[in-house]
């Protein structure tokens, strides 16, 4: 039986300014979506992306995944806490974000960046794509080290205590699961889908898909959360919000399969 290393969630402290594990992953994935960016601009250039327009995408990809992934958690997962203390949602660093909910935000801030450049919007979402998953392992790690978002009890070899979740009970390191599936597996699927044109909306579908279903698979490991528990059919609420993402992605993927291949914005 393993025991949590128990990190000091503050990486770094300057003065007053203390500078935490989580943060830095959140600068982790943007600059990674910026070197695996600039990459494929060089390396791929039916894409018809310049870095100009990656910086854009950024910026409205940053403002999607904040304010998406903090009114997700608030409507997804605590509304009546939060109707009751309006103020409270503002309170960011006391932590509550939804991937869910940052993903709406992206898809949204996604369409209006193409609206705004005159692109396909399912071409933007195509070239985006493979350059997330390295960043949601980031955010995977970052759960991980603050000890939070812990599995469910086992009794398997790397079973591990969380001393966070107060009841000395082996679990499993389900945020490492995540980082493993929607984080690298997810990118190396995606990064050899994306290495030659496809038809537009197919490397989005194929995103839907297999974030939709690592994400499903993992939650079966996870500790639901206290305030919701299990919902209908045993399920938690990330798998009752991923399975919409698996459908979508399968409809998608068919549709495109039925257009003209291109990387073409």
């Amino acid at each position: 039986m393993l025991i949590h290393p128990q990190f000091d969630p503050v990486a770094l402290q300057l003065g007053p300014v203390a500078i935490h594990w989580y943060g830095l992953m959140y600068l982790a994935a943007f600059a990674q979506f910026i070197l695996l960016g600039r990459w494929c601009i060089a390396n791929r250039a039916w894409s018809g992306w310049t870095p100009k327009m990656l910086d854009d995408v950024l910026f409205y990809g940053v403002l999607g995944v904040i304010l998406g992934g903090r009114l997700g958690y608030v409507l997804f997962y605590k509304p009546m806490e939060y109707l009751a203390s309006p103020l409270d949602i503002l309170k960011v660093w006391e932590g509550g974000m939804s991937f869910h909910g940052g993903f709406l935000g992206v898809i949204i801030a996604m369409a209006l960046f193409a609206y705004t450049r005159k692109l396909r919007w399912l071409s933007v979402t195509d070239f985006i794509a493979p350059l997330v998953p390295l960043g949601l392992a980031a955010g995977r790690l970052g759960n991980f080290i603050n000890g939070e978002l812990w599995g469910r009890a086992t009794d398997l070899p790397w079973g591990m205590v969380f001393p966070q979740a107060g009841d000395g009970i082996a679990r499993h390191p389900s945020q490492l699961y995540q980082f493993a599936g929607e984080g690298l597996l997810l990118f190396v699927l995606l990064w050899w889908f994306a290495r030659k044109p496809r038809p537009v909306g197919a490397i989005s579908g194929v995103f839907l898909i297999g974030y939709g279903a690592f994400r499903f698979l993992a939650e079966f490991t996870r500790e639901p959360d206290s305030y919701l528990g299990l919902l209908g059919l045993g399920l938690s609420m990330g798998q009752w919000l991923s399975a919409p993402m698996i459908i979508a992605g399968v409809l998608m993927l068919r549709w495109a399969q039925r257009q003209p291949a291109s990387g073409q914005t």
